[in-house]
């Protein structure tokens, strides 16, 4: 709205410019004033146009064609190429398309990610052999046939990537997820990642017959890099634990620069010559286990080394030393300590909070009993969550996904329960997301008889139990996860004590209480009528099966207050019966008869005091 209104008044302030300039030839124009040298270009193209009409005419022509000829010529080529490659490559693509799909999303398919997983294996293969082949002689009459058919398969690996995966990935434009396989194609074919794919296929191979088997015309293969990072990403994006992977990855590149020393080594022992010198390999034992001894005794600077005694053989080791002490005791270890430090950090967290309760509670002197409930609320809080508040993680997200967690988790359980049958389905969508969970340890009150209600519960994990008696040893009703309590107490009203809690409920082991507090509930029923008399009706049979809320302690009192004058005397029979008839034959009769009394009674007491005071005059 705000940029739309933006350009509303760029344009009003443009149009009252124009009418400005309409008015008033010599007011400033909002366009750029062109300099007086290209005004004299235009004019003198404009005479130049007005004298030769024709061959103008025939100049733009022929330009015409030519622009048309060159971008035919353009078009045609790579058009001609991508549909010969799509010829040849349908019957394949239609297969493929019956297994895969036309497309595939490259975050959520498992079957894309074990395939990268192969394609991963297939570039590690390459990765790690290729210098082998290269610096150890490895290749002898009998091994090459062995490795002339792991290259193959490796190969095979890159192509099937190429010509079944890659051109069916899901991509995103604007916020719209592309489906279509013509989109998908074209934009792959565009990208980098397909240049270096080409590259890494390229049949290099050929060059064995003319210069021999040698692994450094495999070298292009290298270029599937982009296909093990992505593995890596998309392998930590469904990992519940990421970090186990962070470290594992971590590990490997330092196995990596040992292997690749460990050749390093034994190509410099080769030049030297190898058994001349104590600092060359001696040619005795494995020679791939025996170089990869000294590289990880060189870099890692962990043992004493033969001293070289020739230029080349100092120059060598010096620079094993240097990169040893920057790279590997810097850079690695720094990067392993990060990716540790990242994967306890949750728990770091934990522990700072305990111990700042725990030093908060020594201050102030609070009792061991106490002080060993809060640690053992700290320890299960953890474990069972892993995290001390849920709301903490969920505040961070979106509504959308706090709504789907939310139903996910316990819009079943609401649906159960008879209060809220019957209520409009999103009212109970706001009810979930105010909920709080809270752990009470065993023994806990969850809430005590006589305490004002203010919240409902649900219990999640664990056990409650109705408790009584005189020492609260009486187990009335034992609740599991799932059942809700206190719900009544939502809908009394506070006046004359009518929402105080009428049993006292216990946590019997560990209990995990999701409770959602009646000011909430107010709040949600504000926005939907229908639902609150639903509530209202229903809280109404409820109470009325309950029977009438219990006597408020004022009125214990009061009652105690007038047994210390004596019991109430009883009520006379006459006026008993003038106030206890109601409107029958029987009630009327009565009322008649005590009419009738009260009449006699004070004509009669009328007589004798008018009889009485005629004597004495």
């Amino acid at each position: 709205d705000t940029q739309l209104i933006e350009i509303v008044q760029h344009y009003r302030q443009r149009t009252e410019q124009f009418k400005e300039k309409v008015i008033d030839p010599y007011a400033s124009s909002p366009e750029r004033s062109p300099p007086e040298e290209e005004k004299k270009k235009k004019e003198e193209e404009e005479k130049k146009k007005a004298d030769k009409p024709g061959e103008k005419k025939e100049e733009k022509k022929e330009e015409k064609k030519d622009d048309k000829a060159d971008k035919e010529q353009k078009s045609i080529c790579p058009k001609m190429k991508c549909t010969c490659v799509d010829f040849l490559l349908k019957p394949i693509e239609d297969r493929v398309d019956k297994r895969l799909g036309t497309s595939i999303d490259p975050f959520t398919d498992r079957r894309y990610i074990a395939w990268l997983s192969l394609v991963t294996i297939a570039f590690n293969y390459n990765l790690w052999f290729i210098p082998v082949r290269m610096a150890f002689p490895y290749h002898d009459p009998t091994a090459v046939p062995l490795w002339f058919t792991l290259d193959i398969i490796a190969d095979i690996i890159y192509v099937i990537d190429m010509i079944a995966f890659q051109p069916r990935l899901q991509f995103c434009k604007g916020g719209d997820i592309i489906y279509d396989r013509v989109m998908i194609k074209k934009k792959y074919r565009e990208s980098s990642r397909f240049q270096n794919d080409v590259l890494s296929i390229l049949p290099s191979d050929l060059l064995y017959f003319p210069f021999g088997f040698k692994s450094v015309f495999r070298l292009n293969r290298l270029m599937k890099s982009g296909s093990f990072f992505e593995f890596s990403d998309r392998l930590e994006g469904i990992m519940t634990k990421a970090y186990i992977w962070r470290v594992i990855r971590t590990i490997g590149y330092l196995m990596f620069i040992l292997h690749l020393n460990a050749c390093l080594y034994y190509v410099a022992s080769d030049y030297q010559g190898i058994g001349k010198t104590k600092w060359v390999y001696s040619g005795e034992g494995s020679a791939y286990l025996r170089c990869f001894f000294y590289a990880e005794k060189s870099l890692l600077m962990i043992a004493e080394l033969p001293f070289p005694e020739t230029m080349f053989g100092q120059i060598f080791q010096m620079t094993n030393y240097f990169f040893g002490a920057l790279f590997l005791c810097k850079s690695l270890i720094l990067q392993m300590r990060d990716v540790i430090g990242a994967a306890t950090a949750g728990q770091t967290y934990f522990r700072a909070s305990m111990d700042a309760c725990v030093a908060y509670m020594v201050t102030n002197r609070i009792p061991k009993l106490v002080q060993t409930r809060v640690r053992t609320w700290y320890n299960y809080t953890w474990d069972s969550q892993g995290m001390l508040d849920e709301s903490e993680l969920l505040e961070q997200m979106p509504l959308v996904m706090r709504t789907a967690i939310a139903v996910d988790i316990n819009l079943a359980t609401f649906q159960k329960i008879d209060l809220f049958k019957g209520c409009d389905n999103q009212m109970l969508v706001d009810m979930l997301l105010r909920l709080k969970s809270i752990v009470y340890l065993p023994g806990d009150f969850v809430c005590k008889k006589g305490d004002i209600g203010k919240e409902m519960y649900i219990i999640k994990a664990g056990e409650v139990q109705v408790i009584g008696g005189p020492d609260n040893k009486i187990v009335f009703v034992t609740l599991k996860a799932g059942c809700v309590f206190g719900e009544i107490s939502l809908l009394q009203s506070s006046a004359n004590g009518g929402n105080r809690r009428t049993a006292n409920v216990a946590a019997h082991g560990f209990a995990n209480l999701f409770v959602l507090d009646k000011k909430d509930l107010n709040d949600i029923l504000i926005h939907y009528p229908e639902s609150q008399k639903v509530l209202a009706r229903k809280g109404r049979k409820l109470l009325k099966a309950k029977g009438p809320p219990p006597a408020a302690k004022g009125d214990e009192e009061k009652k105690k207050g007038l047994a210390m004058f004596g019991q109430k005397p009883p009520t006379p029979k006459l006026l008993r019966a003038f106030a206890g008839g109601a409107f029958t034959k029987k009630g009327f009769m009565d009322r008649l008869k005590v009419r009738n009394s009260i009449i006699y009674l004070n004509i009669q007491y009328s007589l004798k005091f008018w009889g009485q005071h005629i004597f004495c005059c």
